[in-house]
């Protein structure tokens, strides 16, 4: 249930817009004639008198609605921290078209005119869960909204490792790696390894290997109900896992990756003429004629 009218509203803003000084300046305007405005930058980077300079849990706690400001990866970020806060996210792009972040300066006043008059689209986007048991009984669990990636520890190596799903051996396989990803993540480096593309709405995952040593080794899509299981196959072998594209832990042999749906979701607010597949077209260039 979305808390309406926002009251206060939350914007994170990226660590490198330093140089988009004037951009975030019109934006804090916008905003704070609507409502309350707290701010985040990620990383700390900068510091702002004029506003309310607050953490990313206590932007989670107080406010009605965060705006994100940058691009997809802003979104992948906040999205993780703010999911189990229940709050709306909306995001507002600087730079090109984004998956996620759909709305652009030129279109700001508009857009923000619709969402705080409760005229906008509402989508769900479910996270993975990725827990990574160690061999000395250590457990560390994160969160990601793209995709959770086995990968080599060196840069040029294949590894060897065994998938499961729901205690059910799957294959095992000598590949540079593995990506499991979201529906929200099928357009991004899953796609680049020949994943598919799966509508938002979908309730799914894909498994898809990352230049495979067997050609016939091609993606699959299960049920997003169903726990994935990764272990490496060789005693020598070093593993990495990355989620929403940052390294998180390195895993060795007899470590176990589950991977399962989060079990709350990120709520994403659109403009109210949203079109997943207009976003699809612009992006990878589907209008083009031959």
């Amino acid at each position: 249930m979305i808390k309406t009218p926002f009251k206060t509203i939350g914007l994170i803003v990226r660590q490198d817009s330093d140089s988009h000084k004037d951009e975030i300046h019109t934006i804090c305007q916008a905003l704070s004639r609507h409502g309350d405005l707290l701010i985040h930058y990620l990383d700390n980077q900068i510091t702002s008198n004029e506003y309310t300079q607050v953490s990313l849990e206590q932007l989670g706690q107080q406010a009605d609605l965060a705006v994100s400001m940058g691009g997809d990866g802003t979104i992948l970020r906040a999205a993780r921290h703010l999911v189990d806060f229940g709050i709306p996210l909306f995001g507002i792009n600087l730079g090109r078209l984004g998956f996620l972040a759909d709305v652009t300066m030129a279109e700001l006043e508009k857009h923000l005119s619709d969402i705080f008059n409760g005229n906008y689209s509402v989508e769900k986007r479910f996270l993975l869960q990725g827990d990574i048991h160690m061999k000395n009984s250590e457990t560390i669990q994160h969160i990601a909204l793209n995709d959770i990636i086995l990968h080599s520890h060196q840069s040029i190596s294949m590894i060897e490792f065994e998938v499961f799903t729901n205690n059910q051996l799957i294959n095992k396989q000598r590949a540079d790696g593995l990506i499991v990803s979201t529906p929200t993540g099928s357009t991004a480096y899953s796609l680049s390894g020949g994943g598919p593309i799966m509508h938002p709405s979908l309730d799914t995952i894909a498994l898809v290997p990352i230049c495979p040593h067997t050609l016939s080794n091609r993606p699959i899509v299960l049920p997003a109900n169903q726990q994935i299981e990764i272990r490496l196959s060789q005693p020598d072998m070093v593993g990495q896992i990355s989620l929403d594209g940052a390294t998180q832990a390195i895993i060795k042999y007899g470590d176990c990756v589950l991977i399962k749906r989060y079990p709350k979701e990120i709520t994403l607010l659109h403009p109210p003429n949203y079109d997943y597949f207009h976003i699809l077209r612009a992006k990878l260039k589907w209008s083009n004629q031959p």
